[in-house]
């Protein structure tokens, strides 16, 4: 299985994802911490699950490597997540982010953005 994971490797990088991508889910972690690195298995299979190349994205961005990005964003606490539809934040289960390792709270916003991804994509789809 390919990684459908997408690993930012600078700003620029992750605006053209934002702009490219309607909807994109972005885990802001570090290599040193362990919640991150144990959910970092489940967050791959979600994104197997729910990539659709222009449609829904999951992006990693390491907070060490790309700090100005993270500052940007306000991540104080690792991991966090965050959701965007057309470039900009939208909350997720109420939320503008999920701080940590939240499974339960990650897996039903990734699922329900990927639904709306695939139907927006099946729509499309339709009208060719």
């Amino acid at each position: 299985m390919t990684d459908a994971v997408k690993h930012i490797g600078s700003a620029n990088e992750f605006k053209a994802l934002l702009a490219s991508t309607q909807y994109v889910v972005a885990d802001f972690y570090a290599d040193w911490c362990p919640p991150c690195k144990a959910i970092a298995p489940k967050y791959a299979e979600l994104a197997g699950q729910h990539d659709i190349p222009g449609y829904i994205a999951f992006a990693k961005v390491n907070v060490d490597k790309l700090q100005a990005l993270a500052g940007e964003y306000g991540i104080t606490a690792m991991p966090s997540f965050i959701f965007f539809k057309d470039g900009k934040r939208v909350k997720a289960n109420g939320s503008l982010k999920i701080e940590g390792a939240d499974w339960p709270k990650l897996k039903a916003a990734s699922d329900k953005m990927g639904k709306l991804a695939a139907a927006k994509a099946d729509k499309d789809e339709d009208l060719k």
